[in-house]
C-alpha cells in the first residue's frame, strides 16, 4: 500500500551535502570517500503553487532552474515515495563542489533534494528510513559509488543485488519523474553499502583542471570485457586500500607506502586517459614521487591521499599552472540537515 500523502513541516530545511570521490583507483564503481566539501542548500515547502530555484557559486548560470534541475527531481521523487508533492517548493543552492570534475556534485545534487524530502515530511525517516534513501539515491543517480559516502561520509564500499522483493518494497519510483526523466537501475536491483572509518591522518589533496569531463563520455570509454589478470589485480588492490585505509597503529611511512601500492588500476583509468591527458600526465608525476594519485570518479580531477601535513604540503607544489588544488579532509558525516557551520575545504595557492 502507497504510503498517504505527507504532512509538512513549517519552515525551511537545510542540508549539506559533501563532495566525494569514487573508485579511489582500483574499487571501480564500488568504493567512494566523503570530502570536507559541501554544498549548502535550503528548501522550503509553499502553500501556493510553483517553484523557485536560486543558484549561486558553482553552475550559476549553467544548470535549469526548473524542474529539470536534477535537485529538483530527486526532491520530486523524494516526495513520491513519501506518498505526495507539496503545492510550491522554494530551492535555494549555494554551490562548492565544482561540476563535471569527478568530485560528486550530481550525487550531492540528489542526496541533497531526497534528504530534503524527507526531512519537510512529518515522519519522513519512517517512511524513507537510511536504507531506502540509498537505494532511491542510486536509482536516480543509475550506480552507488558517490551517493553512499555523500550519503553517509567516511569511506563506503557500495554494491547492488537481487531485491526478492522487487518493486513492491516502499520508496522504490514506479513511473518518471516530473520532467519525464526515468530512474536508471532496474526494478529488480537493491543498492547497499557498508561504512567504514580511514584513521584521521589520511587526507586528500585535490587537483581541480579548468576543463569539465562528463561521467557518460568517460563511461563510453571503457571496454565491455576485461582480461582475468585484470580483475584479479585490482581485487587485490582493492583489498589493500581498503586495510591501507583504516587499519589502525601503522606507521606513516609505512601507510603511505601501502596507500601508494593499494590505488593502482588496471581497469579503468588507463582506458580513459586519452580524454584527460592532463590529468594522466598529473598522475605518471605524482606516482613517480610515491604519491597514492588516481582520477577521481570519472575524471578529470586528480585526487592524491595523503599521510601527514608535509606530504599534503609537498603534493601542493606538483599542482599545474591555471588548476584549483585543495587539501580535503574526510566527512566523517555525509548529507544532514540542521543549521550548524558548513565545514569547508582548505584551498591553497597554486605556483
Amino acid at each position: 500500500m502507497p504510503p498517504s500523502a505527507p504532512r509538512l513541516r513549517p519552515g525551511p530545511v537545510t542540508v549539506r551535502p559533501p563532495a566525494t570521490s569514487a573508485n579511489l583507483g582500483p574499487g571501480f564503481d564500488a568504493f567512494g570517500l566523503a570530502l570536507e566539501l559541501r554544498d549548502e542548500v535550503v528548501v522550503e515547502a509553499l502553500p501556493e503553487p510553483g517553484l523557485t530555484v536560486e543558484v549561486f557559486g558553482e553552475g550559476a548560470g549553467d544548470v535549469p532552474l526548473d524542474e529539470r534541475h536534477l535537485l529538483v527531481r530527486a526532491l520530486r521523487a523524494g516526495f513520491d515515495a513519501l506518498g505526495g508533492q507539496p503545492a510550491g517548493l522554494r530551492v535555494t543552492c549555494r554551490n562548492r563542489i565544482p561540476h563535471g570534475r569527478g568530485l560528486g556534485s550530481s550525487s550531492a545534487a540528489i542526496c541533497a533534494g531526497l534528504t530534503a524530502a524527507r526531512d519537510l515530511a512529518d515522519g519522513g525517516a519512517l517512511v524513507l528510513d537510511d536504507d531506502a534513501l540509498l537505494d532511491l539515491a542510486n536509482r536516480i543517480e543509475g550506480h552507488p559509488d558517490n551517493v553512499a559516502p555523500a550519503l553517509r561520509g567516511g569511506l563506503t564500499i557500495a554494491w547492488t543485488q537481487q531485491d526478492p522483493d522487487g518493486p513492491r518494497r516502499a520508496g522504490a519510483p514506479q513511473k518518471p519523474d516530473p520532467a519525464g526523466h526515468t530512474v536508471r537501475q532496474p526494478e529488480h536491483m537493491r543498492a547497499f553499502a557498508l561504512r567504514l572509518d580511514p584513521v584521521p591522518q589520511v587526507a586528500a589533496v585535490a587537483f581541480v583542471p579548468p576543463n569539465r569531463l562528463a561521467t557518460e563520455v568517460a563511461r563510453g570509454l571503457l571496454p565491455d570485457m576485461v582480461p582475468h589478470r585484470d580483475a584479479a589485480f585490482n581485487a587485490g588492490r582493492a583489498a589493500l586500500l581498503t586495510a591501507a585505509l583504516t587499519a589502525p597503529g601503522l606507521s606513516a611511512h609505512h601507510r603511505a607506502e601501502l596507500l601508494h601500492a593499494g590505488t593502482r588500476d588496471r581497469l579503468h583509468q588507463g582506458y580513459r586517459a586519452a580524454a584527460m591527458p592532463d590529468s594522466a600526465a598529473l598522475i605518471r608525476r605524482l606516482r613517480a614521487e610515491g604519491f597514492a594519485a588516481f582520477v577521481s570518479g570519472a575524471g578529470p580531477t586528480v585526487l592524491a591521499l595523503t599521510v601527514g601535513p608535509e606530504w599534503e604540503q609537498k603534493a601542493v607544489g606538483y599542482a599545474p599552472p591555471d588548476w584549483d588544488v585543495m587539501v580535503l579532509t574526510v566527512a566523517g558525516a555525509g548529507t544532514a540537515g540542521g543549521a550548524g557551520p558548513v565545514s569547508g575545504a582548505v584551498r591553497a595557492d597554486t605556483p
